[in-house]
C-alpha cells in the first residue's frame, strides 16, 4: 500500500462517514426518514441536518470560511434541537443539498489550509483550535452519528451495515438474537 499524508487520510475516513450515513436514506419514503424512532426523536434526516450544520461551523465560521448555504441552528434564536429534525416544509432534496454543499465548501477548507492551522470556534475558547483537530472531531461526530443513523434504519426496515449490499455485517440470524435474549435472561437471574 503506497504511503498517503495525514491530510488525505483524514478526509477520506471523512468521506466515508458522509457516504455511510446518506445511505442510510436511500429507497425510504418520506415518513421513514423523518419519524422519530427513539423517545428523543432520533430521525435519519434530522442526523443530516444536524451534520450540516456542524460541518458548516466547523470548517467554516471556525476559520474564518462562512458558510453560506444553511443557518446555524444551535444559535440565535432556533428553538432547542432545531438542528434534529426537518419541518415538513424542509425537502429530502434541500436538507441532503445543504449537506452536500456544507461538506464541499469542508473540502475546500481542508484542502486550503495546512492541518496546523488554528481557528477559533464561535463561542468556544479563545486558545483556537487546530484543523487537525477538526477533522478529528468531525471524523468521530459523523461516524457517532452513523452509528445512531445505521440502528434507526434496522428499526425500520432490517438494512444493516457500512455499505447498501451489507457486506461488513453477518447476516441476520433469529437464532443469534435468540442466544443473546438466553443469555440476558440467564445474567438476570444470577445477578
Amino acid at each position: 500500500m503506497a504511503p498517503t499524508d495525514p491530510k488525505t487520510d483524514l478526509r477520506e475516513y471523512l468521506q466515508d462517514a458522509r457516504d455511510v450515513l446518506l445511505w442510510k436514506l436511500e429507497g425510504l419514503p418520506e415518513y421513514d426518514i423523518r419519524r422519530p424512532l427513539t423517545p428523543t426523536g432520533t430521525n435519519l434526516l434530522g442526523l443530516v441536518k444536524h451534520l450540516t450544520g456542524a460541518e458548516a461551523l466547523y470548517f467554516g465560521a471556525t476559520f474564518g470560511r462562512p458558510f453560506a448555504g444553511t443557518p446555524l441552528w444551535i444559535t440565535g434564536d432556533a428553538e432547542p434541537d432545531a438542528d434534529l429534525w426537518a419541518r415538513a416544509d424542509e425537502s429530502r432534496a434541500d436538507v441532503v443539498g445543504r449537506y452536500r454543499d456544507a461538506w464541499a465548501h469542508a473540502d475546500d477548507t481542508i484542502t486550503a489550509l495546512p492541518l496546523d492551522a488554528v481557528g477559533r470556534i464561535p463561542g468556544g475558547p479563545a486558545s483556537g483550535i487546530t484543523l487537525h483537530r477538526v477533522l478529528t472531531h468531525m471524523i468521530a461526530e459523523t461516524q457517532r452519528h452513523a452509528g445512531h443513523a445505521d440502528i434507526v434504519r434496522e428499526l425500520i426496515d432490517g438494512a444493516t451495515g457500512q455499505r447498501p449490499q451489507g457486506l461488513n455485517v453477518a447476516p441476520f440470524d433469529p437464532a443469534h438474537t435468540d442466544r443473546v435474549e438466553r443469555a440476558a435472561k440467564e445474567a438476570a437471574e444470577r445477578g
